[in-house]
């Protein structure tokens, strides 16, 4: 049945955008009289036997972006009358545009507080906390070090250090790949990072819209470093320790790593139908339970720490 139903989808990629199509086929080459009595009742409880139909347009965060796209393949598969469109486009951009009315689901790394200019808005938004990412300095290979300094990481992010020599690596210029301003990874990054500390204006390190191309830049680029969501690491590029910590599940779950955030699916405070189910399906053990460590990702519930909207940090 497994084969069959991916038969019944197509994947169509426009303008960065994933868009995962309903299937176009019945069912009625795929079925298997086996067990069919057996699976009446699992049937009837599904979403889809209520008949939840519509369309989904989730924007935002590129952080997110993979849990959403391989979430969302797997409720269609049962849920065969909702499409759903995922796009990037920045935390803000998703903020916005939830503010707006102008989707159904808003993807951000931060608190919607942090993006919008009248705070009463948040007010229209229910708030998702689907998962926990955290985030970390990366490097192109050919860079010689392995772990750095918090303060060092700041003097790049500044301008401050130029050369890898500095920081105890090889005499090789640092090209620093920025996010855009509109980025929530950004935002993350520069609060447990920057601390603060207000960037001159005559360093202007080149931005990126998207961890996807910045990671493409770092891999590319001798001596780049940017920063990226765990779930862009793989064997193209080098992730750094800081202060001797390593960047892994572990030490985000007990604040000894400093760079991670929540990741907020936004919904209207009332979404509609097929939103809701969308969210709670996210929210599901089946979600929960394996595809978001599977995709690099943090289960909230494995956290020995919360967050709030001023970063502030409590054990539970």
């Amino acid at each position: 049945m497994q084969n069959c139903s991916m038969s019944r989808r197509r994947f169509l990629t426009v303008a960065g955008s994933t868009v995962i199509l309903a299937g176009l086929g019945g069912l009625v080459g795929c079925s298997s009289n086996s067990g069919s009595a057996s699976n009446s009742s699992a049937d009837a409880a599904k979403p889809e036997a209520k008949g939840i139909t519509g369309s989904i347009t989730a924007v935002g965060s590129t952080a997110l972006q993979p849990l959403v796209e391989a979430a969302a393949e797997k409720f269609q598969a049962e849920n065969s009358g909702v499409t759903i469109t995922v796009q990037g486009g920045g935390s803000g951009q998703g903020i916005t545009q939830i503010v707006q009315g102008a989707v159904q689901i808003g993807d951000s790394d931060v608190f919607a507080e942090e993006k919008l200019d009248n705070k009463s808005d948040a007010d229209k938004l229910a708030d998702n906390k689907v998962c926990v990412v955290g985030m970390g300095p990366v490097v192109n290979k050919g860079v010689s070090i392995d772990d750095i300094k918090m303060d060092d990481l700041k003097k790049i992010f500044t301008g401050e250090i130029t050369n890898w020599k500095e920081v105890g690596g090889d005499d090789l210029a640092i090209t620093v790949i920025n996010r855009a301003s509109g980025s929530g990874t950004r935002a993350v990054f520069e609060k447990a990072v920057l601390a603060g500390t207000k960037v001159p204006d005559s360093f202007k390190p080149q931005e990126q819209d998207s961890s996807g191309t910045a990671a493409k830049m770092v891999k590319d680029t001798p001596g780049a470093i940017s920063y990226l969501a765990f779930s862009y690491y793989d064997d193209s590029i080098k992730a750094l320790s800081v202060d001797g910590v390593k960047p892994e599940t572990s030490t985000v779950e007990t604040n000894d790593w400093k760079i991670w955030a929540y990741e907020h699916m936004y919904t209207a405070a009332q979404p509609d139908e097929a939103t809701q189910a969308f969210i709670d399906f996210m929210m599901s053990d089946e979600v929960q339970g394996s595809l978001v460590a599977d995709n690099g990702y943090i289960s909230v519930s494995g956290m020995k720490v919360e967050r709030d909207a001023d970063g502030n940090v409590t054990k539970l």
